[in-house]
């Protein structure tokens, strides 16, 4: 028999800890699991574990993140778009409240089921990261909620977007401790309702007209290759026209004025990183992932958010741009005929990148 390669060998053993965590997580739960007796189901060693995650912390969002991507791939479309908005928000919930967990299961089961973060993020850039991720996700429930040809989402919109995930995430802190708790299809029904709440549109964020124009430019452009699009799965290619928004994990509410900001037909990519991969870059994994597999549930691929959104792990796009790879990074460029025509740096660079003209300097 072939022996393994290297690559190979820290593959299978990463799996084994995988599995050997979900069981124990599954039995204790995230506060009383011990590394300890993961390395003992996985029959490795605690240095072993610790060879590819760096804490309990990780391990357990990883393990959530492994179960969030397989519901991702095994998502079946829709034969057909959703009639109304009510309609799709129904849907995107049904498939949502699918997770909550049943009388019969263990608290520590049921805590995975729901994606339980409860005891887990004790740090201040972890919550502030949840926070914006929150923002985040309701943005990319308004955009696919939204009418065709794609259009920026409303103040309004997001906030009724936002209205249905606090909705569902409520639901969930309940059956998370009280299994069997709310109907489901009460809950669907109630979602359904949000589409039609009026809440009126906010007035510019006062922030706007101060931002600094984006910088005219002309410089090559040589995006990094291999990258996906997090929502459809589809390839991404960074040297086409459009608007490239480099984000933190704790800036990714400023992609809502970028997008509104962008023109109809541009292409808009929000490229998400952080400092901390490990655990802030797996947290905004499993959450954009966890949406994204509801949203293909929901809506068929020509209806999904026209915003890209790419994970970068490893800091290739930011690394591409001169800019480190920050839970704070703010930066963008505007991209036109493979060039990049405009740049811009700091709160607001988004909104600057995607206001530029979109025609390339002297043309």
């Amino acid at each position: 028999m072939a022996r393994l390669t290297r690559a190979e060998q820290q593959e299978r053993t990463r799996a084994a800890v995988l599995v050997a965590a979900r069981q124990e997580f599954a039995e204790f739960g995230y506060a009383e699991a011990k590394v300890d007796r993961i390395a003992e189901r996985a029959e490795l060693t605690r240095g072993a574990v610790y060879s590819n995650f760096t804490g309990k912390r990780a391990l357990y969002l990883a393990v959530l993140v492994d179960a969030v991507e397989r519901a991702r791939d095994a998502a079946v479309p829709p034969a057909g778009p959703p009639a109304s908005a009510g309609q799709a928000l129904g849907s995107f919930a049904r498939a949502w409240l699918e997770r909550l967990p049943l009388l019969g299961d263990t608290p520590g089961s049921g805590h995975l089921q729901v994606r339980s973060l409860s005891g887990v993020l004790g740090t201040g850039p972890a919550r502030a990261a949840l926070a914006e991720l929150v923002r985040f996700e309701a943005l990319l429930l308004a955009l696919a909620l939204g009418p065709r040809p794609a259009a920026a989402p409303s103040p309004g919109a997001v906030r009724r977007a936002g209205l249905a995930l606090t909705l569902l995430h409520g639901a969930a802190a309940v059956a998370e401790n009280a299994p069997g708790t709310g109907d489901p299809f009460d809950l669907a029904r109630a979602a359904e309702h949000l589409a039609g709440t009026a809440l009126g549109d906010d007035p510019e964020p006062p922030h706007l007209p101060y931002v600094a124009p984006a910088t005219t430019a002309e410089d090559p452009w040589t995006p990094p290759g291999g990258l996906h699009d997090e929502i459809t799965g589809r390839p991404v290619d960074l040297g086409g026209d459009g608007v490239v928004v480099v984000l933190g994990t704790g800036r990714l509410s400023a992609a809502e004025d970028a997008v509104r900001a962008a023109e109809p037909d541009d292409e808009v990519t929000v490229v998400v990183v952080t400092g901390d991969p490990a655990e802030t870059g797996r947290l905004a994994r499993l959450r954009i992932v966890d949406l994204a597999a509801c949203l293909r549930r929901t809506f068929p691929p020509d209806r999904l958010p026209r915003v890209h959104v790419v994970l970068d792990d490893t800091g290739t796009v930011p690394a591409a741009l001169g800019h480190p790879p920050t839970d704070t990074a703010e930066t963008a460029v505007r991209i036109h005929d493979g060039l990049v025509a405009a740049r811009a740096t700091g709160r607001g660079a988004g909104y600057a990148a995607a206001r530029h003209p979109s025609r390339a300097p002297g043309a």
